[in-house]
């Protein structure tokens, strides 16, 4: 197995610890770090310390992939996994916690459903659907939104800022465009005739 796939899996195995973090509350781990009326649970700050960490490993891993010519199927198959369970499970774990909508984590994990499959059916017909620019700009907003929803609006809670509320919607609103703009792209894969 090459280094980016080992890295890709590393993101994979992340996931579980950084939930682990997210949802238990207990011990030393319920201690809040306090800085006047903003306060943040050490348990909850690992796992945001967790999520960007693995965020960050998706761009090193697609990068090393691409400069050393060590791009694979399995890499193919792992890297969009990777990357759709990791949004998808500390969405879930942010709405158990009331920090996010539910119908806000069903949009982009449906989006995220419905793009992979309009991939597989292009594949089964011998072409690939690449990222678009859209689709990059929803993966960096979605990573600030969750990454700011796991800090408690850090750094702009002092401010009195909402940051975190714009961000999870601006994610919401840039994830349903990007999966319009992916359908209506790549109509023609589904083309009813081809059905």
């Amino acid at each position: 197995m090459n280094l980016p796939n080992r890295i890709t899996l590393t993101r994979i195995f992340m996931i579980p610890v950084m939930l682990l973090f997210l949802l238990l509350d207990a011990g030393w781990l319920s201690y809040e770090l306090v800085a006047g009326t903003y306060a943040l649970p050490v348990h909850q700050l690992i796992a945001a310390v967790l999520f960007i960490v693995a965020a960050s490993t998706d761009g090193i891993d697609g990068y090393i992939a691409r400069k050393y010519n060590l791009v694979t199927n399995l890499g193919k198959l792992l890297d969009p996994l990777a990357d759709k369970l990791l949004v998808g499970t500390v969405l879930i774990g942010l709405v158990s916690l009331g920090k996010c909508n539910a119908w806000i984590a069903v949009i982009i994990i449906a989006r995220e459903f419905a793009v992979t499959g309009l991939r597989e059916v292009a594949l089964l017909e011998g072409s690939v659907i690449a990222a678009s620019k859209w689709g990059k700009a929803k993966t960096i907003i979605q990573i600030i939104a969750i990454t700011v929803l796991l800090l408690n609006n850090f750094p702009f809670a002092w401010l009195n800022i909402p940051f975190d509320d714009i961000a999870i919607w601006l994610a919401a609103i840039i994830t349903i465009y990007s999966g319009i703009d992916y359908f209506v792209k790549n109509k023609s894969v589904l083309s009813f005739s081809k059905m």
